[in-house]
């Protein structure tokens, strides 16, 4: 399964601050310890005209050019650097390239992304751009340019934390359908509307979970037939995140990520994932999250290259 990777781009974080940066790095050498799972490669940038088929471009020119004010800088939480505005660029191209050979071969992945916080013109949270939602309109834009019709885009957001940029973005917008299922009183404690939002009480564990995500699929596919979905697969619902307020366990978060890979491959829907946020007390159990997680993407891709379902 071809997975994009771009941590090579750090960003210049004062000491103590929470952002976990090298999980990133930690993600890539794991599979390159067990290599032949993963066909890894560093992710392009994109370019100022696909980030601009969503954001507006005063934003896109103060990250680029070093203008952020301190306000902004704050919302998002990172300081700027030239470091900082590369690495942002590349994380959305890793989903562009992750929805390419999705298209192309089933399933694929951005080994970091799933920056939903970002909305037209602002970041917040830790999200500069939103990569889902850039990588989804340029998707749109080349089916469109191929006369092969318009491409329906489904959005499965099972970050702990709402997708509230994304929801901004696609507001009104029925070629996307966003679901979004997260923690009802962590962050952003002003949430945007989804096609579908769910809403889950601090402390919930994987039977509860597991049954929500069962009905809001269900609602899914009674409104929604996608030609291409995106999976921000986060490990904060996990038990040990610092910030996710979840109890879920490894075994659980396995299984939402085989009820998602298989629902969606079960339809001939291709995937592009994204592995979201993980802030784990221990970032190694983070790191194990994200590692099941494309583990079991690469094996719902050779289901793919076996044909079809």
């Amino acid at each position: 399964m071809l997975a994009f990777h771009s941590d090579a781009h750090s960003l210049a974080l004062p000491p103590g601050h929470r952002f976990p940066q090298s999980k990133y790095r930690l993600l890539r050498e794991h599979f390159e310890r067990e290599p032949g799972r993963l066909r890894m490669q560093p992710a392009p940038a994109a370019t100022v005209d696909e980030l601009a088929l969503v954001h507006t471009p005063g934003y896109i020119d103060a990250v680029l050019n070093g203008s952020l004010s301190t306000a902004q800088q704050r919302e998002i939480g990172f300081p700027w650097s030239p470091s900082m505005a590369e690495r942002s660029r590349r994380s959305v191209g890793a989903s562009i390239a992750a929805a390419r050979a999705a298209l192309a071969e089933g399933v694929a992945a951005n080994m970091a992304g799933g920056t939903h916080h970002a909305y037209a013109d602002k970041g917040s949270g830790y999200c500069v751009f939103n990569d889902v939602a850039v990588a989804a309109r340029l998707m749109q834009s080349e089916r469109a340019a191929s006369h092969r019709g318009a491409l329906s885009i489904l959005v499965i957001d099972l970050d702990v934390h709402q997708g509230n940029g994304t929801a901004a973005i696609f507001r009104g917008d029925d070629t996307v359908f966003t679901f979004s299922m997260h923690g009802a009183r962590n962050f952003p404690f002003r949430k945007e509307a989804s096609d579908l939002d769910v809403e889950l009480p601090d402390g919930c564990g994987d039977i509860a979970y597991l049954a929500a995500l069962d009905e809001a699929l269900a609602e899914v596919w009674r409104r929604c037939e996608p030609g291409l979905a995106f999976y921000l697969a986060g490990a904060d619902p996990h038990e040990g995140d610092r910030l996710g307020r979840l109890k879920l366990s490894y075994t659980g978060l396995a299984e939402r990520d085989r009820r998602v890979l298989g629902a969606l491959r079960e339809r001939g829907v291709p995937v592009a994932l994204s592995m979201a946020g993980g802030y784990g007390h221990d970032l190694a159990t983070t790191v194990a999250v994200q590692v099941a997680t494309l583990t079991l993407a690469a094996e719902s891709w050779a289901g793919w290259a076996d044909g079809p379902p």
